[in-house]
């Protein structure tokens, strides 16, 4: 981390920002109960800013592009209007890298990023904004999608814009969409362009490294995927590329929630002053590749955590490690590794078995009920209806964690129609 940060202990910092202990303080999405409730009020933040209580936010270089980054991204998956507070909240603890996207709670997101700066306009000079251009492909799609973010965000240029999300295909990287990129930085619409995915990821790495108009990927990367080889050689061709590397999904959830391996891993951490949740945050930042970490952050109480979790200066032992490892390999029939390339070729009539995984993660891991139906309502009603009465032997035969997916694409109909 940034050597610039000043010094401070985890036991100062969680006293100074108000932050509960392990157990009732969690980083990230999570169904635990503390997250069903409603977001904080304004007496729970404090009045006095804290910028000179506690360290600065750490900070690293986004790639071939030089400029500075904070370690840690606030993903914005779970904001809406209604989060002001928590908006406010996340400059005062140096979180200024908000990440967004055009379809998060189908645009609320951006509203309630635009209501915040609307208020606020000289915070926006000190925001690194990101946004994303959901479900475009053409380089008519991500100027559509673009304008309109900027729009309800009520700004004239985005500082990163992934251009292209979830792109699961190194085909959607085309000399047009590379164009597109270019003549949006001339126009000062975008000051950097990225691409975003979940899927089949080794192949887009590796594709993307030999894009040099690319300036940043952010793809799930955590203590589960890292285990992969193939995953690990991709990465490295995009860092030795200077591309910048964003993990997103940092926290592995998967679809198995308080099973003994999970308890395990929580007895693992305690003795240590933070909880597994933290841990996971901390292993990633550990590899210096990566530019910055982009975790969810529903309210203040997972804010503070998540600032701890990064601003902490021990580092994880090899022990630790261990404990994390086995727990991937003890419950890797519970988690997506997004190598969807493997189901479509199996189901051509369904080609989203690994979208559909995604939405029950949010459902079951995260708590994002309402999010999760909405997106697997986007799903052509065509392609729902024939989901129960699939075969999905030959799916689940090639499947490198043997998911049940047969059971888990059954619990999605059920649960998110």
């Amino acid at each position: 981390m940034n050597k610039k940060a000043n010094p401070i202990d985890r036991r100062n910092f969680l006293k100074t920002v108000g932050a509960a202990g392990l157990g009732s303080v969690l980083a990230g999405c999570r169904q635990k109960k503390e997250q069903q409730e409603p977001n904080a009020v304004e007496s729970d933040v404090p009045k006095t800013p804290v910028q000179d209580q506690v360290a600065q936010m750490p900070k690293r270089i986004l790639g071939k592009t030089g400029v500075e980054i904070p370690a840690l991204a606030f993903g914005t998956f779970q904001v809406d209007v209604d989060n002001q507070i928590l908006l406010r909240r996340t400059l005062q603890l140096g979180v200024k890298f908000w990440d967004t996207a055009y379809n998060y709670g189908g645009g609320n997101s951006e509203l309630g990023i635009g209501k915040f700066l609307t208020k606020n306009p000289d915070a926006r000079k000190d925001i690194f904004l990101v946004t994303k251009a959901s479900g475009a492909k053409t380089p008519d799609e991500i100027e559509e999608r673009l304008q309109t973010s900027l729009k309800r965000m009520g700004t004239d240029h985005v500082d990163l814009y992934y251009g292209l999300h979830q792109c699961s295909n190194p085909a959607w990287m085309t000399d047009d969409v590379e164009q597109w990129a270019e003549a949006a930085k001339k126009r000062k619409l975008i000051k950097y362009f990225g691409i975003t995915f979940h899927q089949n990821m080794p192949s887009v790495l590796a594709a993307a490294s030999k894009c040099p108009w690319i300036d940043a990927v952010m793809f799930p990367y955590n203590f589960r995927s890292m285990q992969d080889a193939e995953l690990q050689a991709a990465v490295e061709s995009c860092h030795k590329a200077q591309i910048a590397l964003i993990a997103m999904k940092v926290l592995g959830m998967g679809q198995k929630i308080e099973t003994e391996a999970d308890k395990k891993l929580v007895k693992q951490f305690m003795d240590r002053g933070f909880d597994a949740e933290q841990a996971k945050i901390k292993l990633v930042l550990e590899d210096q590749r990566f530019a910055s970490v982009c975790v969810g952050m529903k309210n203040v109480k997972v804010l503070n955590a998540n600032v701890a979790a990064v601003l902490d200066k021990s580092e994880l032992t090899a022990a630790d490690k261990v404990a994390l490892a086995e727990y991937a390999r003890s419950t890797c029939n519970g988690y997506c590794a997004g190598c969807s390339y493997i189901c479509d070729s199996t189901l051509p009539d369904a080609p989203y078995v690994g979208d559909i995984m995604r939405y029950l993660m949010y459902y079951n891991g995260c708590g994002e009920h309402d999010e999760a139906k909405r997106l697997f309502a986007q799903i052509p009603a065509t392609v729902r209806r024939k989901l129960p009465n699939m075969d999905y032997r030959l799916a689940e035969a090639r499947c490198p964690r043997n998911l049940p997916i047969r059971d888990l694409i059954t619990e999605a109909v059920t649960k998110l129609t």
